[in-house]
């Protein structure tokens, strides 16, 4: 049995996409998952199956998602070797002791080119550092992420691929979840 790790993307925010994390919960069971485990009310899963493609399985829930729970929305499936080497790769490791809520790492449905890589560094708008390594791209937001003009959509858009964020914090929360 693998485990993995699920991120849905834009679930629960401003009263759109929403969804309980126990409907997701009993969503993930119905479809035979094992031991289906939530964080916080964002999105954020971890699960147990045979299955070994993060693909088909982004594929499958995505599908079941929209018709068992009306829910339309990207999910990002990675499993907890991939979750730990997210981890290990970060190139920010003062940001992520010092002030972990301020450090996001961005997790890509694709690798994008590096010329995007480079698009996105040349078009950050303030104080904000970004290193894109795979298919994760690692911020510092040092004023926050609230103020910042570096968006999610401006984001994609010079990658040229979706992705979905999570602050440092809740990236260790959920590998500790994932180790249980």
């Amino acid at each position: 049995m693998a485990t993995y790790i699920g991120l849905l993307r834009a679930v629960n925010v401003a009263g759109h996409n929403l969804v309980s994390m126990a409907d997701l919960r009993n969503f993930l069971s119905r479809l035979g998952f094992e031991d289906p485990r939530t964080l916080l009310q964002s999105g954020n899963v971890v699960f147990g199956t045979k299955s070994a493609s993060a693909a088909a399985l982004e594929t499958l829930l995505e599908t079941e998602a929209k018709k068992q729970l009306g829910l339309e929305t990207t999910f990002f499936i990675r499993s907890a070797a991939e979750w730990r080497a997210l981890i290990a790769g970060n190139p920010f490791s003062r940001e992520a002791r010092v002030d972990p809520a301020r450090l996001v790492a961005v997790t890509l449905k694709e690798a994008p080119a590096p010329a995007a890589a480079k698009a996105l560094t040349a078009a950050v708008p303030g104080r904000e550092s970004v290193r894109v390594k795979g298919n994760v791209a690692y911020i510092t937001y040092p004023d926050g992420q609230g103020t910042s003009k570096l968006s999610n959509a401006l984001i994609e858009s010079k990658l040229g691929t979706r992705g979905t964020a999570r602050n440092w914090n809740t990236i260790l929360k959920l590998a500790a979840l994932a180790a249980r």
